[in-house]
């Protein structure tokens, strides 16, 4: 996610400086116009704005004890666009606030492609002004964004929202599953959800996943299985939001973890 958002700053007229931990993946963006840097400290020798983009709380952790805040001036902006829990946010927040630093939790909705088409939803957590004056970063990097109100909003408002995808994905699959285990083709019952009253974006960006059992990951379960895990780390607590905990963590630990989350057609065709 990172490399197409970077490559999109880049192409909108902006000076972007890049730290990867592997290194090998920051040579597309050198060879996009982005400058390359050995560590965190040399971010702020070019940059106002960091952002950082990782996978989980302790890959962004790692990103902030490994120099990223013992070398921050005061004065500067830390964004976070990772998913990430609302918890972490505001430990990181304070610390950054200890050092005049401000902090915006600004996780997004989409995959790879609203990525690289500048198309993300971005919901942010921090101070108002703060955002207002992101606004433009934002621009460039999605078709919207929401602030959603203090520290940790944007956290709490992406994992909302991948819990709702999380229910539409498993959801999808079930209905596949139990159509096949009577007789229906997965092509001839995902033909028909598309054009019911269910159809939407991602019933179709998913139905070739479904009909041919294949799942490159756009977003792997895992992930998905980490967010719901935060959710219920956040409070998470009704039937269906804990049952779909349970069957993405399972599924994860059964090895899909690595597969598109539509792979989950596979965890529930085997229950």
């Amino acid at each position: 996610m990172g490399v197409p958002m970077a490559k999109n700053l880049v192409k909108a007229g902006f000076a972007v400086t890049v730290f990867n931990r592997t290194a090998s993946k920051a040579e597309p963006l050198r060879e996009a116009g982005a400058t390359v840097v050995s560590n965190t400290a040399e971010l702020w020798q070019n940059a106002d704005v960091v952002i950082t983009m990782v996978s989980d709380d302790n890959a962004l952790k790692q990103v902030h004890d490994s120099g990223l805040e013992a070398t921050a001036p005061a004065g500067r902006l830390v964004i976070d666009m990772s998913t990430v829990s609302p918890a972490t946010t505001r430990e990181l927040a304070g610390r950054l606030a200890a050092k005049g630093i401000e902090y915006l939790d600004a996780p997004v909705s989409g995959s790879v492609k609203p990525a690289e088409l500048g198309q993300l939803v971005i919901m942010a957590g921090g101070k108002k002004s703060v955002y207002e004056s992101a606004l433009p970063i934002f621009g460039r990097l999605g078709k919207v964004s929401f602030y959603m109100g203090p520290q940790g909003a944007g956290n709490a408002a992406k994992l909302a929202i991948n819990l709702y995808l999380a229910f539409n994905m498993q959801g999808m699959a079930e209905s596949v599953n139990f159509a096949k285990e009577n007789g229906i083709q997965p092509s001839d019952m995902m033909a028909a959800i598309n054009e019911s009253a269910l159809s939407n974006a991602f019933t179709k960006l998913k139905t070739p996943n479904l009909v041919n059992d294949q799942h490159p990951a756009a977003f792997a379960l895992r992930l998905m299985a980490k967010d719901l895990r935060l959710a219920k780390e956040q409070g998470l607590h009704t039937p269906g939001g804990l049952a779909l905990e349970e069957s993405y963590r399972r599924a994860a630990a059964e090895g899909l973890g690595e597969e598109d989350l539509s792979a989950i057609l596979r965890y529930v065709g085997k229950k």
